[in-house]
């Protein structure tokens, strides 16, 4: 049982899904690929002077892939349910249990409506500065969570807050995921 599972996979998800699989929590990742990066041309991230979305959807792709992440690239989640211990992803190829739930699927916000999470007056799904909804567990990040002034770089930090959120639970204190040099040597 994944102890993480990612619904999208955009920067947002992958964000999530990053920092999750990379302190060792089991993740699994569904992506349709339907991400709206194959439209963009990214001149404003920090850091890359340039890059296609495309591009930067296959690097970090690799990134979480190298990082320890199952990616169920094409498998199309259909509903999400609590279940005793945490969550019930369906997928059109089978059902997958999760401790959380982390909703990343663009503008559609069915499925989380569906499990319960509220929604705010603009029709995303209400979340706290941790990116947490108002279902115990269950998170939502990029334009699930935000319907304007949405970026990149944005999503990118809505999915590394819910991650960090979810390591914070379950290490049992304030977690930080910070590397060194010395710790890439």
């Amino acid at each position: 049982m994944p102890d993480v599972a990612v619904v999208g996979g955009g920067p947002a998800g992958l964000s999530a899904a990053l920092f999750t699989a990379k302190n060792d929590l089991e993740t699994v990742v569904f992506d349709t690929d339907e991400t709206a990066m194959h439209a963009a041309w990214l001149y404003n991230y920090l850091g890359i002077e340039s890059i296609a979305g495309d591009e930067f959807m296959e690097i970090a792709r690799k990134q979480v892939d190298d990082h320890g992440a199952e990616r169920r690239q094409g498998e199309e989640v259909t509903d999400v349910e609590r279940a005793d211990d945490g969550f019930t992803v369906t997928t059109d190829s089978g059902e997958y249990d999760a401790e959380y739930v982390v909703f990343t699927t663009g503008r559609s916000r069915d499925l989380a409506e569906g499990l319960g999470c509220e929604l705010a007056d603009d029709g995303t799904v209400e979340i706290d500065t941790n990116n947490a909804t108002t279902v115990e567990n269950a998170y939502a990040a990029g334009w699930t969570a935000r319907a304007d002034k949405i970026q990149a770089a944005i999503s990118v930090g809505g999915g590394a807050a819910a991650g960090l959120d979810i390591l914070s639970a379950e290490k049992g204190r304030a977690f930080h995921d910070f590397d060194t040099p010395k710790e890439e040597e």
